[in-house]
């Protein structure tokens, strides 16, 4: 990733106060917030605080080495998050419990730990949970687990790792002026009838209007841009520019936001840099496995692609409007 992160680019006009001021009153009207004006006035500069202090962790990231890059890259990602949660509740943090990060994970990794076969598990209170909560309005994830593996395999841009090559986790969708096309074997994939794959897409992505089955493809049409942040198998390819399709259906990330499937892989890696240093070291030193690979891609994806969908997530016509 360049040392400058250009998707912190597009951040830009809320360095005024003048600016974030006037957006969060407009954020905190729509929610019906009381005081909505004082407010605003009262969060305009710990708005813009989070946002330029993720902008130096993520570019002091970039620049470092390999073995504190994940520190600093969560870091980041929290400052993002909590500027996202102050436009929908002013009084962020109302208590000290939502500093706790909301997950957890075996902080003494076993003899022959494997990465990709390492867990997390979410908690009762802490920012993982206020931001699946109060930005997708996701609820009860407490206490589900989730693998590594599962969570990379939702994540498009890393589909070239050798460790994925022997399993297709996405599909390609044809783009038609109204929508776009996929092949039918995408039935088989998921066990379902066109019908009943209708249903469940509508269910999953709320843009989807109708289906067409056609000899060898199903056409979807759809009623407005999709969106790159919803509880959705559809997911973007910030390096094609394109989203794509998670066949991974029995995985219990698979229509987890991508913000979230970022969050607790980042947190892993930040809970290893801090206290795993000997595996870590000689992760970096030896490169066994896969896990590297794994886990340097990982890194300068989500580097560029978490400024993206935060932004995303906060613009007009984004989840949080």
């Amino acid at each position: 990733m360049p040392e400058n992160n250009d998707n912190f680019d597009k951040f830009t006009p809320f360095f005024s106060a003048t600016s974030s001021q006037l957006f969060l009153q407009k954020r905190y009207t729509q929610g019906k917030i009381e005081d909505a004006e004082k407010k605003s006035y009262e969060n305009c500069y710990p708005f813009i605080y989070y946002i330029e202090h993720s902008k130096i962790y993520y570019n002091q990231s970039a620049k470092a080495p390999l073995c504190i890059q994940p520190i600093l890259s969560f870091y980041g990602f929290t400052h993002l998050l909590k500027a996202c949660l102050l436009t929908v509740n002013p009084n962020y943090p109302e208590s000290t419990s939502l500093l706790a990060h909301g997950v957890t994970t075996r902080k003494r990794k076993k003899q022959q730990y494997d990465f990709l076969k390492d867990e997390v598990k979410t908690q009762k209170n802490g920012l993982f949970t206020s931001v699946a909560e109060n930005l997708f309005h996701i609820k009860h994830l407490e206490g589900e687990k989730f693998s590594m593996e599962s969570l990379l395999a939702e994540i498009p841009e890393l589909q070239s790792i050798a460790w994925t090559h022997s399993k297709t986790n996405f599909i390609t969708p044809v783009y038609i002026h109204d929508g776009f096309e996929l092949p039918s074997s995408i039935l088989d994939s998921y066990q379902m009838t066109a019908d009943r794959f209708f249903e469940f897409m509508k269910g999953k992505t709320k843009e989807v209007t109708d289906l067409k089955e056609m000899k060898g493809k199903l056409s979807l049409k759809v009623d407005g841009p999709l969106g790159m942040n919803g509880p959705s198998p559809m997911r973007f390819n910030m390096e094609a520019e394109l989203f794509m399709l998670s066949i991974n259906k029995n995985s219990p990330a698979f229509s987890l936001p991508e913000l979230l499937i970022h969050y607790l892989i980042s947190y892993n890696l930040s809970i290893i840099a801090r206290y795993e240093t000997e595996w870590w070291a000689e992760l970096l030193k030896t490169m066994p496995n896969d896990d590297y690979p794994s886990i340097v891609q990982f890194l300068k994806i989500s580097q560029a692609k978490i400024p993206l969908l935060v932004f995303e997530w906060l613009r007009p016509g984004g989840l949080g409007h």
